[in-house]
């Protein structure tokens, strides 16, 4: 494998890093590898040298904020405040077609295998712009976190995420990508967290650059 290219560091102290992740980087290995995976935490870890812990996950294709730790104590303090919603996490995501109103809310609970039981999900969305080629940008805020919720509550909505093959469908997807000339890329942004730091107390905010591939449609 060629050398990858290093990653863009958005915040860094002594107990935490984040990082834009790349679309396309799995967060931690596979549990079926393969020798083209390209993995956020093993480059991360090369990069600067030290141990890092996972604290949250983004899909494959979605790129973004992506948290780790370096200290064990802070690493056990967020993933606490993860699991308590104590985390604001806000995404930006390119939709199929233009939403009838402003903002809205979704509440359909969500299984993550179909025999699963049922779980509590809840989703913000803000309507942001709208493109004359039939798409809009959106805003969302996941007040719970379930697999894939953005990404099936957009689809419940009837706005499957541009790019999204698992959901909005293979001929549609590539439909879409050569129409708005994004390709097979899916167009969701981890676009900011904010949180209590671990240590300082202080409320951090850590948000990723525009990324030019959205920002090209509504341009």
């Amino acid at each position: 494998m060629a050398s990858l290219k290093p990653l863009t560091i958005l915040f860094q102290d002594e107990w935490l890093i984040a990082v834009d992740k790349p679309a396309g980087q799995l967060v931690h290995p596979s549990s079926h590898p393969e020798p083209e995976d390209e993995v956020t935490m093993k480059i991360l870890r090369d990069q600067v040298g030290k141990k890092i812990r996972v604290l949250h996950r983004l899909d494959r294709p979605t790129s973004g904020v992506l948290l780790f730790a370096l200290d064990e104590k802070a690493e056990k303090q967020l993933r606490d405040d993860f699991t308590s919603k104590r985390i604001e996490k806000t995404y930006l995501a390119v939709i199929d077609g233009i939403p009838e109103t402003g903002s809205w809310t979704c509440r359909e609970p969500l299984r993550r295998e179909p025999e699963s039981k049922a779980q509590d999900a809840e989703t913000a969305f803000r309507l942001l712009q709208k493109s004359n080629q039939g798409v809009a940008l959106v805003e969302a805020k996941p007040r719970t976190g379930r697999y894939h919720q953005i990404r099936k509550h957009l689809l419940s909505a009837g706005h499957p995420i541009v790019g999204d093959y698992r959901y909005a469908g293979i001929e549609r997807s590539d439909e879409l990508g050569a129409k708005l000339g994004t390709g097979t890329r899916m167009l969701l942004q981890a676009k900011a967290l904010s949180f209590e730091h671990p240590t300082t107390r202080e409320t951090i905010t850590i948000e990723a650059s525009s990324d030019p591939l959205l920002e090209s449609i509504f341009s």
